[in-house]
């Protein structure tokens, strides 16, 4: 007689443990992610029929999609945001969530990151770093740091990356946050402070990739790069009083900015109640 599998009552309430286990490689900061986001969640007391996830096409996607229980849109490279802010509009009493990577949503799905935070769209993103397209072989991404091979870039990128949460920051999202999976409970943390916001809200996690990354810079451990961001994180404040040559190389950590401005969603309705309001006149 097969015996049923037991899991942690976290993964009972919110994952489909028939799906487990995940099918993340060794050493995968993607597993530290989900994680800290079933903790995030249960501490919230957060109702799975209450949330939508989001999310496109990477390693990071396989966050949401197959293991949460709940409504989840697997969607086209890019796109999760574009999706999500649908659902959003459509659907506003839900909680929408995006878990998905730096190549999906700062790559090909930049401009709807940069959107959908200029207008304040009430969704939560979470976009998981790794500093490559790790699920296609480690091709570079917009986020891979200057000068590192990858598949794509032999001799070494010769682009500086993408500081997405600083591009987030500007564009008008009412909380950005960067961690790494060395900072675990403030990850959490960030995640929790995240949810509850009314706006659009973005979390950095830059998280491990041993196997594709990994083999470009010779480490091919996810205990290596744990060191890594220990070594190299810097908290925000700090970050503030140093140069941007004293930051070269160095991952600026900690809440990066937390506001209150209009929502998108709130607004749109109001202006289609009062367009109905002159009509009835």
């Amino acid at each position: 007689m097969k015996e049923d599998k037991i899991f942690h009552p976290r993964a009972n309430k919110y994952l489909r443990t028939e799906m487990l286990p995940t099918a993340f490689c060794p050493g995968c900061g993607c597993g530290t992610v989900l994680n800290g986001f079933l903790q995030a969640l249960d501490e919230l007391k957060l109702d799975p029929k209450e949330l939508v996830f989001v999310t496109g096409i990477g390693c990071s996607s396989w966050i949401p999609s197959p293991y949460f229980k709940g409504d989840t849109l697997h969607t086209t490279h890019g796109r999760p945001i574009a999706f999500a802010t649908g659902v959003k509009v459509m659907k506003p009493d839900m909680k929408v969530i995006v878990i998905a990577g730096d190549g999906d949503i700062a790559g090909i799905g930049g401009n709807h990151l940069i959107h959908a935070a200029r207008r304040n769209i009430d969704i939560s993103v979470f976009m998981v770093n790794n500093w490559n397209y790790g699920m296609t072989g480690g091709q570079v991404s917009p986020t891979t740091p200057f000068g590192v091979r990858t598949g794509t870039t032999p001799y070494g990128s010769a682009e500086h990356q993408l500081e997405a949460a600083e591009v987030v920051a500007a564009a008008g999202a009412n909380y950005v946050a960067r961690w790494t999976t060395y900072h675990v409970f403030p990850m959490v943390k960030a995640m929790q402070e995240a949810l509850r916001v009314k706006g659009f809200s973005f979390v950095e996690i830059i998280a491990q990739c041993p196997v594709s990354y990994g083999k470009m810079v010779k480490m091919r451990r996810g205990s290596d790069f744990l060191k890594l961001y220990k070594e190299k994180s810097v908290k925000v404040e700090k970050a503030r009083q140093m140069s941007d040559e004293e930051l070269e190389g160095k991952i600026v950590v900690g809440k990066l900015k937390e506001r209150k401005r209009t929502e998108f969603v709130s607004t749109l309705r109001q202006i289609n109640e009062r367009f109905r309001q002159e009509l009835a006149n």
